[in-house]
Parts: C-alpha cells; structure tokens; sequence
C-alpha cells in the first residue's frame, strides 16, 4: 500500500521549530492503572510548564476517544491501535518543537515500546505513575473499578485485563505516597537534568496535595 508513497522533506524542520520556540522537543509518557493519578500530575505539570513559558499539548486518554479513536473499542487489537494512532500524533506534535505529554493506562509494553522507537532517539520519557491497585480502587473518581467489579465493565485493566509495568522507565513516581506536588517537582527535576528545561526553572513550592494549590 505505500510502496507508491514517498516521503516528503521540507525545509522548515523539528530544530528550526524547536529554535523558534526556544526549547527542546520531547514527549513525556505517562503510563499505569485508572485512577493512578496520570492525567492530574501531566495536567498539573503542563500547567507549570506553561507559566514558566514552554509550549506543550497534553493528549489525554479518554480525550482522545471522543474524537480520534472514538471508533476504537477495548479489546486487546482495540487499545494496540488506540496507543499507535496517540503515538503517531504525539511524533507529529513533537516534529512540531512542542513538549508532549500523554497521559494513557497504556499497558503493554510492546506497544509502549513502539511509541518509543517511533519518536526520535533521545525525545522520548516514560513516566510510570506507580499506584498500588488498592490505592486505586479507593480512588475510583469514576466508579470504573466499582461497574468492573460488578461485571459492568469488561476488560477492565488490573482486573480482568493485564497491566504490564514498565521494566526500565525514565521516572517512577510512587504516586501512593506522594502529593501532587512532589510528582511535579520530581519530574521538573529530571526534565532539568536532561537538559529540558532552561537553568532558571523554579520548582513547585507548596506541599498540598490539592492541584489548585499546586497551581495557584
């Protein structure tokens, strides 16, 4: 099917688009359970991000849903296709001089392996947001785990759906015992030892796990 289809260069590409912005490409992806806390620490860090000047776009899990996998359903087939077509929009948004961040249970590791390698070498953290199931069926703030339970929902991740955790992640964030706040602050932390963020950025100072005082 593309052995007619040849690629095509232009020469405005990722550096000039990333010198533009005056910042380095990257996409940040945050994988574990439900209810782990994945799209409240990428919100929260976009929002940091974003005061402290960098250009980002969160891709969020059951955003992407409504639109661009709405026709996608939760089969093993389904959430493969689901992660390549984020993947290959998060590559474009990257190619684009952004900060991506993604925030998706994503719980294969082959097909986070190929976001991995579909991104350019060095431009792809792997964030895993680290919740024990318990902590996350307390949560709960849908009641997925509760409809899961009662057989309302099926195949349903860590409960009749496997969750394969990442072996050799960039971050772990033990997000059972820390606050919003504490995530954030690892993670601007790394993103500052990687050369991400410029030398000035500020951490977060506030130890309230509520994300409007994180924020504020």
């Amino acid at each position: 099917m593309t052995n007619n289809i040849v690629w095509h260069s232009y020469p405005v590409n990722q550096q000039l688009r990333a010198e533009q912005k005056s910042q380095r490409p990257l996409v940040i992806w945050f994988t574990g359970l439900s209810a782990s806390g994945k799209s409240t620490i990428a919100g929260a860090l976009e929002q940091i991000l974003t005061k402290q000047g960098y250009h980002t776009y969160l891709l969020d899990g059951d955003n992407v849903r409504h639109g661009l996998c709405g026709d996608l359903g939760f089969s093993n087939d389904d959430r493969k296709e689901n992660i390549r077509r984020v993947g290959e929009v998060a590559k474009i948004l990257s190619d684009s001089g952004l900060i991506v961040l993604a925030a998706f249970i994503s719980p294969f590791r082959a097909d986070r392996k190929i976001v991995r390698e579909i991104v350019p070498e060095g431009q792809f953290v792997e964030v895993f947001v680290n919740a024990p199931l318990s902590v996350c069926r307390q949560r709960d703030p849908k009641g997925l785990y509760a409809k899961a339970d009662k057989g309302e929902i099926k195949q349903f991740t860590g409960i009749d759906s496997p969750y394969e955790a990442p072996l050799n992640s960039e971050v772990t964030l033990e997000a059972g015992d820390l606050s919003i706040t504490e995530s954030v602050n690892n993670l601007l932390a790394y993103l500052y030892s990687i050369n991400t963020l410029h030398s000035g950025y500020k951490p977060v100072e506030c130890d309230s796990r509520n994300m409007d005082d994180v924020l504020a």
